[in-house]
């Protein structure tokens, strides 16, 4: 142990602080970028199970995975802030994966510097910093991942069943999380590469069925923990939600190149905004370093970040970075690599672009943590967290403003009505106000022209009643229909100049459709 510390002493220092660095980064301000649609979805769900045990496999009915879910309801005990609970839960992910990108990078390449700078990769990369402070489980999907492939190799190179076994719980969390989880189970085999074998046919043969049989114990641990699923009602609807997702098999034959040429354009955008570009760089030296100093280790990581993303590009009917997030720490890894037994110019070049790529790296996570609306995010990015009804700007001020009122007169009942009736609006506020069940929200169809007739006979009740919507989706005239403009929360600027803003209004007496005298 005492030869142990003497080597890694430095090593463990420096990534102790870069964990305490990157976990900083991806706490400060947690709660800044406003909830975003399937965010308010997934915390909701998270509450619901919490109070009901029996509702436990929910987000099946939606075709989700749960591990998400059940990985926020303990935190609700930890944060009165839901969102933050939420999003903590991907800010562990997101160091965890930090620490994965070293362990991984250390495996293959033996150098602790090589490590370091990966970790220093990752942990900086405003690609890894915007998705680590969402309530989404992409975050969680990408640590499990990188530590599937971590005791895929550690197996592979010690034949041992434990490593194993901690690997088929690994695949099994990914396959718990999200359903691109089914790649790592793919791509576990390309890890046999870096075991040895021996020299005779026969040991060979005994060797590669031992390993077979080792992955064998990784994929039955990973699928068994995935059949905990079958326990919900609504397994079924796994399958029926990835259609909506994802083009059948066929369609390589049908139509390759769409939308496979548009895809790969935005996946290219995506890395190159929040890579940021100067990853390029650093990965395509990796490549060339890499391969010459371990050409099996250099494949592995190639085959892990490209497969499924070259997989995506073609077979996703849609595209947002998220998609392609769980390939960073591959990719980050390769980037390190720049590296690995270069020549002392090529060294020095990487050093140049590593320093330009922190700096950058750096300047954008700035704008991230305190001014999202500046960062240079992808157009889809932008306009779903920032720009669009997906955006929830404004809610958690309307939930304050609702619980100051009901805490101002307890026996007051009060009702709002929300557009639609799942996502960003209602489940926003019900996240909010989640333990007031005294403040009653009801979604409602939309667009909007009137208030809806459920709030208009809660007005009709005595209630303070309600109603918040974004004004693209709302067409009415508040003066004829008896709403007061509470207030109104602007989101971000669209490239056209145009404004989306969420509207709160009150339903005044005015809106009570008046009794005809005969």
């Amino acid at each position: 142990m005492k030869k142990f510390l003497e080597e890694w002493k430095t090593t463990i220092i420096l990534a102790v602080l870069i964990f305490i660095f990157a976990l900083g980064l991806r706490v400060y301000n947690l709660t800044l970028l406003p909830v975003f649609g399937d965010e308010a979805i997934y915390i909701r769900w998270a509450q619901v199970m919490r109070a009901d045990p029996s509702l436990r496999f929910l987000p099946l009915s939606d075709g989700k995975q749960p591990l998400f879910m059940w990985s926020v309801i303990p935190l609700f005990k930890i944060f009165s802030d839901p969102l933050f609970a939420g999003r903590a839960v991907s800010v562990i992910s997101g160091v965890l994966t930090s620490l994965g990108v070293f362990t991984l990078t250390y495996l293959l390449f033996r150098s602790k510097k090589v490590a370091i700078i990966a970790m220093v990769i990752h942990a900086l990369s405003p690609f890894s910093i915007f998705f680590d402070r969402l309530a989404l489980a992409d975050s969680m999907l990408a640590a499990f991942g990188v530590w599937t492939l971590v005791f895929a190799v550690l197996t592979a190179k010690s034949m041992r069943l434990d490593f194993a076994m901690i690997a088929g719980f690994a695949l099994g969390g990914a396959l718990l999380t999200k359903s691109p989880g089914i790649f790592f189970a793919i791509l576990l085999p390309t890890s046999w590469i870096l075991s040895e074998f021996p020299k005779t046919i026969k040991s060979r043969l005994s060797h590669l069925v031992k390993l077979v049989l080792l992955s064998l114990v990784t994929l039955l641990i990973g699928y068994a923990m995935y059949n905990i699923l079958r326990l919900g009602t609504n397994f079924h609807m796994i399958a029926i939600r990835n259609q909506d997702y994802v083009y059948g098999l066929r369609h390589l034959f049908e139509a390759p190149l769409n939308p496979f040429v548009s895809h790969i354009k935005q996946i290219f955008g995506f890395f190159f905004l929040l890579g940021p570009y100067a990853l390029f760089a650093l990965f395509a030296l990796g490549v060339y370093s890499g391969i010459k100093k371990d050409l099996k280790a250099t494949i592995i990581l190639i085959v892990w970040a490209f497969v499924p993303i070259l997989a995506s590009a073609e077979y996703s009917k849609t595209m947002t970075a998220r998609y392609v997030y769980f390939s960073l720490p591959f990719l980050v890894a390769i980037s390190s690599a720049s590296f690995v037994g270069a020549k002392k110019n090529l060294t020095n070049i990487a050093t140049v672009i590593l320093i330009f790529f922190l700096l950058h790296s750096f300047v954008i996570d700035l704008k991230i943590l305190k001014e999202p609306e500046s960062a240079p995010l992808p157009r889809s990015e932008r306009s779903g967290y920032l720009e669009e009804w997906t955006s929830g700007t404004g809610i958690s001020e309307v939930s304050q403003f609702l619980r100051q009122e009901y805490l101002a007169n307890p026996s007051q009942k009060i009702v709002v009505g929300t557009e639609g009736y799942f996502g960003t609006l209602p489940d926003g506020l019900q996240v909010y106000l989640n333990d007031l069940p005294e403040i009653i929200v009801i979604g409602a169809g939309q667009p909007i022209w009137n208030p809806p007739q459920s709030l208009v006979q809660s007005k009709m009740a005595g209630n303070k009643t309600y109603l918040v919507v974004n004004s693209t989706r709302y067409f009415g005239n508040p003066e004829k229909e008896g709403l007061i403009l509470l207030a109104a929360y602007p989101k971000a600027v669209k490239p056209d100049g145009g404004r989306e803003t969420l509207l709160f209004f009150e339903l005044t007496d005015a809106s009570i459709p008046k009794k005809s005298s005969n």
